[in-house]
């Protein structure tokens, strides 16, 4: 998996997935201030980068999740990475909104679903688990048996182990914050100063920017 860690952050890297901007920050879902945008859904625009991320989150269920029975897709990023991982199983997939559907059926989990069925859960990134595990949450009120979480990159924020640990659910990626600082470097994508800007944000991403 080290190996995989590294060939992601380069290649999310090369197709300028990962923006910086210390004077302007960006702003999570979970209201934090970050000089860090890490915008996966470009995989998609390029062939190569996302059939090698797909064989790779497909390697993993394989690897660690046997039993799965189904895919499962969080709204919205996670429903594409999904689908093509779904389809390399060659398992059904369904996803999971952020909330229920405002018309017609009102659903939050859309597909064929059974009582018990064991599934993989999709995300593109993690960054404190929140939305992430309140998909999680859907299914398991929906009695879907979830054997854990693939996603392509997780910033590795203890905030989130502690909430992925809490819930009982395994959490696997591709790549984390850490292998893709160590890529920055060595593709001189960063600066010394940057580097000393993020470090910063790192040690108290919550408080950071505020």
């Amino acid at each position: 998996m080290n190996e995989t860690a590294k060939i992601v952050a380069k290649k999310l890297l090369e197709i300028d997935a990962i923006k910086l901007n210390v004077d302007s920050p960006f702003t999570w879902a979970s209201g934090w201030k970050s000089p860090i945008y890490c915008d996966n859904r470009l995989s998609l625009s390029y062939p190569e980068v996302r059939t090698y991320i797909k064989n790779q989150i497909a390697i993993a269920i394989q690897e660690n999740f046997k039993e799965v029975e189904a895919i499962v897709g969080v709204a919205t990023a996670g429903i594409p990475q999904g689908a093509l991982v779904a389809d390399a199983l060659n398992v059904p997939f369904i996803y999971v909104r952020s909330k229920p559907k405002g018309h017609g059926m009102e659903n939050m989990i859309e597909g064929k679903i059974t009582t018990g069925q064991k599934v993989v859960v999709i995300e593109d990134l993690v960054s404190t688990g929140g939305s992430s595990l309140k998909a999680i949450d859907a299914l398991k009120k929906s009695k879907i048996s979830v054997l854990g979480m693939v996603s392509i990159f997780t910033y590795g924020f203890p905030v989130a182990e502690e909430n992925f640990a809490k819930e009982n659910v395994r959490l696997i990626s591709l790549s984390s914050y850490s292998e893709l600082i160590n890529e920055a470097l060595k593709l001189n994508y960063v600066t010394q100063e940057q580097i000393s800007n993020l470090n910063k944000w790192r040690e108290n991403p919550g408080a950071w920017g505020v």
